[in-house]
């Protein structure tokens, strides 16, 4: 007697143990098996619904054998595909999560009838969960960049009704401490006896600017104390570029206490912030709260050491082009958020009107109002 068949492998609606939607499986336009959510959760009458999607389905089908119709598209199938290209992207984790938000709201749509009112709902409901303007825009970033590959990989011609409607950002946090201040958080590290590498890790970010990510994933094999450099490859940087970060006297010193430690207690650690067992230290985010705590400093974040390095070297004329290539920003627009911490050059360019002036003479009055109007 014949093995029965899998429904999964019948025309009709099945069931998935790892699904709470009903799936269809049917022959599509180009005489494939295609298995595909519904989007519809399981019970009695969404087992109705799921049902007379599936006529839907197989009617767009014969459509499309008879008269070469523009085949339908669901959300999973689209969302799907993007996301098995993109598996070993750096984002690919958070690209899920948005992914599962996403499918709560458009889990059950043809992709070819998205319209910008679909998108203008979208954000009204997710404004009223008081979700952030930057997070609704990752959200419809993620289901625009999916959208467009399928366009670009598989010739398709689903509509993108995202385009063009990225809502406003606030300007981003910008929060640094002053050298006291940054003195009193080292002191206060200090007293940390669990965390001994604490102090060593707030002096390199404070003078290196470098990502908690960076620092924390940091080999000895990328650390060369002859040049006085540390080697950041692509896989190691946010923007997925790799630069050179340069040490001063304070990040060389905080680099060989480091190395006296490995010596001590682990010298085959591969890592520059290792326990005494030689295990990579994953976070310092409790230790950094207490010490920050002990300090007095409100309001203060292990990324915000970040922004004080940038403040410190922007605050002492350090040109912006040259604190985005040490930061690693992707663009000079992140950069320019802490121009305004140099006053002094635009004083500076504001004197400039003077020596021109003392150079070709005053000007008369009506003149000097033509020039300016």
């Amino acid at each position: 007697m014949p093995k029965k068949r899998k429904l999964r492998d019948q025309d009709g609606i099945y069931e998935r143990s790892d699904s709470p939607y009903y799936w269809a499986s049917f022959i599509d336009a180009s005489g494939q098996r295609a298995r595909r959510s519904t989007g519809i959760r399981k019970s009695v009458e969404g087992r109705r619904e799921a049902e007379a999607l599936l006529a839907k389905w197989r009617l767009q089908v014969h459509h499309e054998r008879q008269w070469d119709a523009e085949p339908e598209h669901s959300f999973e199938e689209v969302m799907l595909g993007f996301l098995q290209a993109h598996k070993h992207k750096r984002s690919a984790e958070k690209d899920r999560a948005h992914t599962k938000r996403l499918r709560q709201t458009f889990g059950n749509r043809v992709m070819n009838e998205l319209a910008p009112k679909d998108i203008r709902l979208y954000i009204t409901e997710r404004r009223s969960e008081e979700v952030s303007d930057s997070s609704i825009n990752r959200e419809l970033a993620l289901l625009s960049a999916a959208i467009n590959f399928a366009n670009l990989e598989w010739e398709w011609t689903l509509p993108n009704p995202v385009k063009g409607r990225k809502l406003r950002e606030p300007e981003g946090r910008v929060r640094w401490i002053s050298r006291a201040e940054a003195a009193a958080l080292i002191r206060a590290a200090e007293s940390e006896p669990k965390a001994q590498h604490l102090v060593d890790f707030l002096i390199l970010a404070l003078h290196t600017g470098m990502r908690r990510s960076e620092m924390l994933g940091l080999e000895w094999r990328r650390v060369d104390l002859k040049t006085g450099l540390v080697y950041l490859e692509a896989q190691h940087t946010k923007a997925a570029k790799r630069r050179s970060v340069p040490l001063n006297s304070h990040a060389r010193a905080a680099i060989v206490s480091r190395a006296r430690f490995r010596t001590e207690h682990c010298p085959a650690s591969p890592w520059v912030f290792c326990s005494k067992a030689g295990d990579r230290i994953k976070d310092v985010k409790t230790s950094f709260a207490t010490a920050r705590k002990r300090a007095g400093i409100t309001d203060f974040r292990v990324h915000d050491m970040r922004h004080t390095c940038a403040a410190w070297l922007v605050s002492a004329g350090v040109p912006l082009t040259e604190v985005r290539d040490l930061l690693g920003h992707s663009t000079i627009k992140m950069t320019e958020r802490y121009a305004h911490l140099a006053p002094e050059n635009l004083r500076t360019a504001v004197e400039r009107l003077e020596e021109v002036e003392s150079r070709f003479g005053h000007v008369e009055n009506n003149k000097g109002l033509a020039m300016i109007g």
